[in-house]
């Protein structure tokens, strides 16, 4: 089978050695089935996938029984939400057969309906498979750019991280800005990335969202009202980056209001939407105020609304790019992250809290600086800030804050 390389392949080989189970989830078709197989190539062992369904009904009535037919320590088991008895079936195991490694793959559902998690602490270890990252599409597309990509985030991150000034200016900007394009339009599902037809593409969407409602949404959540939930969908798709107010919401569509509350569940559980929550120095308040929306693949959203217009023709460019910028954030740098609202309406899109430094974040499409933008580092004092916009690069001092301006690829 042909491999693409993914990130997350290191963190794992780091566990492939360990006793604790690996649980590996994420939306449909991010990819977890050609990850576990090329484990498997690597590491040896036994792959069995539970849409098998003899594979299914011996695992679910003797678990003991069908352990004893592999001799492999390492057994690979692929789409577990399918056996409600997964976790404690697997916590059986893991306590009876110490000599085997168990790594484990589900979709979104799998720990929502299923509980893999409760039974499995202290014994295993989650990690999430997403759509590609903008430098894991760079390195599947473009690997000739994927060097100068990798100086560019690595500056970044230095400077967010470290606080060290960033002295890489970018090059081959239309090349980026191109590849950006694709990327934002289309997203980062695996099967999409390697299509090159932009038709092709479309449909391969569009059967994904088909797919995602007809298994995860009807089959393992039993939701019976498709047309409502498709509804909801659309209207989250034409709201990414507003304030999710479910009041609103169940107004607008004569919805009971925690049928609403349970569909917006069900999409953050699912890796189709995910919610950011706004910066405040009292935690409790914070938990308690409304969040920001942002969908975790964009050509998903797009598909959703059927608009797959190029970027720059967009009406919508501003908040996809905003929902990249957020997605990009949130797959690559481990640091708390809200947004930034006053009750006088001024606002900053992103809020990096980096032990203890606050780092805001704006995107736009000219390299300005808004009054809101200018509130906030006055307010908390930031030694450092971003401005991502559509193609300066440069730095300025304001009130004593370093502004760093760079293109949108530049992350």
């Amino acid at each position: 089978m042909e491999y693409s390389p993914r990130k997350l392949e290191e963190k794992l080989d780091k566990w492939m050695g360990r006793r604790e189970v690996i649980l590996i989830k994420g939306p449909r078709q991010s990819g977890k089935t050609t990850l576990v197989k090329h484990l498997k190539d690597k590491y040896g062992g036994h792959y069995i996938t539970f849409e098998d369904d003899e594979m299914l009904d011996s695992f679910n009535k003797n678990p003991k029984l069908f352990i004893k037919r592999f001799s492999s320590r390492n057994i690979f088991i692929d789409e577990s939400q399918y056996s409600k008895n997964v976790g404690k079936n697997l916590k059986l195991l893991y306590d009876l057969y110490p000599d085997k490694k168990f790594i484990v793959t589900g979709s979104g559902s799998f720990d929502v309906r299923v509980e893999i998690g409760k039974y499995l602490v202290g014994r295993g270890v989650y990690f999430e498979l997403l759509p590609l990252d903008f430098e894991e599409f760079l390195m599947w597309k473009a690997k000739d750019l994927y060097s100068v990509f990798s100086e560019y985030k690595k500056s970044l991150l230095d400077f967010i991280f470290k606080g060290e000034d960033v002295e890489v200016h970018p090059s081959f900007t239309k090349e980026f800005k191109e590849l950006l394009d694709e990327f934002v339009v289309f997203g980062g599902f695996p099967a999409i990335v390697k299509e090159d037809d932009r038709n092709i593409k479309k449909e391969l969407l569009k059967n994904l969202v088909h797919t995602y409602i007809e298994k995860d949404v009807f089959f393992f959540f039993d939701v019976r009202h498709i047309d409502r939930f498709r509804n909801l969908m659309m209207y989250l798709g034409f709201n990414i980056g507003s304030i999710l107010e479910i009041t609103s919401i169940s107004r607008e569509f004569g919805m009971d209001y925690r049928t609403v509350e349970n569909y917006i569940s069900i999409l953050v559980h699912t890796y189709v939407i995910s919610l950011l929550s706004p910066f405040h120095k009292n935690l409790s308040t914070e938990l308690k105020k409304p969040k920001k929306m942002y969908f975790v693949d964009t050509g998903m959203r797009n598909s959703i609304l059927d608009n797959f217009v190029e970027l720059d023709r967009r009406l919508d460019k501003g908040h996809l790019l905003e929902n990249f910028i957020l997605t990009e954030i949130m797959k690559n740098m481990d640091c708390k992250l809200n947004y930034w609202r006053t009750t006088g309406k001024a606002e900053v899109d992103f809020v990096l809290n980096v032990n203890g430094d606050l780092v805001p974040i704006e995107v736009k499409g000219r390299p300005e600086i808004s009054r809101s933008f200018l509130s906030f580092i006055k307010t908390y004092r930031s030694d450092r800030a971003i401005i991502f916009n559509d193609a300066v690069f440069s730095r300025k001092v304001v009130r004593n804050t370093r502004v760093l301006f760079v293109p949108h690829f530049y992350i």
